[in-house]
């Protein structure tokens, strides 16, 4: 049975689409506009309504290049293309906002818990997590995909890692859907572009969400610190608490953004990952059937599922220095963007970029960033919720199909399905 499909995309959008409006994202990923892009201009000037403008950065090498040169292309003036002054990104600045070595120091408060050999310690637990969420939402041959299967397991994996209870689950959830979908009216009733959110400008995403995820994660704090008659866990949030390297432990500021940072991103793009890949798995029905009798295809598929969803599509960078890329002048200052999607579809990276190949070999895409200094905390732990969720699906069901229409996040940031009916046999 053929492990392939070529041109796995019919429509890929628009070639003009308007990369910075959020409402374009609702159609699908404008596939067409990045391939005229990186075909003709694979270092783009690209203009915006409310900002200065940027670099639009299209190609694989490139994508490459700027993500691991932090001396040309900072972190420290944000990560978004919402441009901030000195005063927001003091209040507003995370691990991400942080070039090595501070990001370095940031880095290793947690990161014991998401090695590859701590992920692979927590198999037996995901496991049994994956198949309590499935089989409960298998009760019923049609169900909504997003909120009965791809929200529930990262929502209680994080849980665990943080040291929460499931009861509070769905409140993070809430919370970081409010943050990631900052665009969206049907996540938040302060959209950033739809409504006035100046009140919350000092604080993450302008969500007036950080606020409660604030409060909440000083409850937790006070419960694992023992001056607040608490008791340290072996816990994220305890891991967060203790003193660094260097002996500091963070303030409580930082505290505070960390966590927002480990509930916006714990959750949201694991479970947009899960859905496009069934999504195209639907799609393709053939493909599905592949790797449903075929086991032996798990890690190179998990890679295609991952290379193909992106869902982060864009990180910026800010140019430290005048510099050079592609013969383009960037002047220090100027916005440069690396968008994903387009780099991961690039001939000169990937053989045959529009074949979604289950068994592809050579498959370094840069959906969590490849080796950089900010490559994806959670990535092991990301394939192995993946993984688990399919093989325990494709262990049960024979056939999964589309039950009516999808509905995507509106948002330039975040390539989300949040809505994918479906029908089982």
């Amino acid at each position: 049975m053929a492990t392939y499909v070529d041109d796995y995309l019919i429509d890929r959008g628009p070639e003009d689409a308007d990369l910075t409006s959020h409402d374009t994202y609702t159609a699908g990923v404008p596939h067409a506009t990045f391939d005229r892009l990186r075909r003709d201009d694979p270092v783009h000037w690209t203009e915006e309504a409310d900002g200065s403008g940027f670099w639009s950065v299209l190609r694989y090498d490139d994508a490459l290049e700027v993500s691991r040169d932090h001396q040309r292309f900072t972190s420290t003036r944000g990560i978004r293309l919402e441009e901030m002054d000195d005063e927001q990104l003091a209040a507003r600045r995370t691990m991400m906002e942080h070039d090595p070595p501070e990001h370095t120091r940031y880095r290793r408060l947690v990161s014991k818990g998401f090695t590859r050999r701590s992920v692979e310690s927590y198999e037996q637990v995901i496991r049994e997590l994956a198949i309590e969420v499935i089989e409960d939402a298998l009760a019923d041959d049609r169900f909504e995909f997003v909120s009965r299967v791809a929200e529930q397991l990262p929502m209680r994996m994080l849980g665990r890692l943080l040291g929460t209870s499931d009861a509070d689950g769905h409140k993070l959830v809430a919370w970081g859907d409010a943050l990631l979908g900052n665009t969206d009216p049907e996540f938040t009733d302060f959209p950033v572009d739809l409504t006035d959110t100046e009140a919350y400008r000092m604080v993450p995403f302008r969500s007036p969400a950080a606020l409660q995820i604030f409060t909440y994660a000083q409850a937790q704090a006070d419960l694992r610190r023992p001056e607040a008659g608490g008791t340290p866990t072996d816990d994220l949030i305890s891991q967060l608490l203790a003193p660094a390297a260097d002996g500091q432990p963070l303030t409580d500021h930082e505290f505070n953004n960390f966590f927002t940072l480990l509930v916006a991103a714990g959750n949201d793009t694991t479970r947009y990952t899960l859905t496009h890949g069934l999504w195209m798995l639907m799609t393709h029905p053939t493909l599905w059937d592949a790797w449903r009798d075929d086991r032996s295809l798990t890690p190179t598929a998990v890679e295609e599922v991952l290379r193909t969803s992106a869902v982060t599509m864009h990180f910026r960078r800010t140019a430290s220095e005048d510099t050079e890329l592609r013969g383009r002048h960037i002047r220090a200052g100027d916005k440069v963007v690396i968008w994903y999607p387009s780099a991961n579809h690039d001939p000169d990276g990937f053989e045959l970029p529009w074949r979604y190949d289950l068994a592809r070999e050579r498959n370094d895409h840069m959906t969590f960033g490849r080796n950089g200094p900010h490559l994806c905390l959670g990535a092991w732990l990301a394939r192995m919720e993946i993984r688990l969720v399919f093989e325990e699906l494709m262990n049960r069901v024979e056939r999964i199909e589309p039950d009516g229409p999808i509905e995507r996040l509106r948002s330039n940031f975040i390539a989300g399905i949040k809505r994918l009916p479906v029908r089982v046999r």
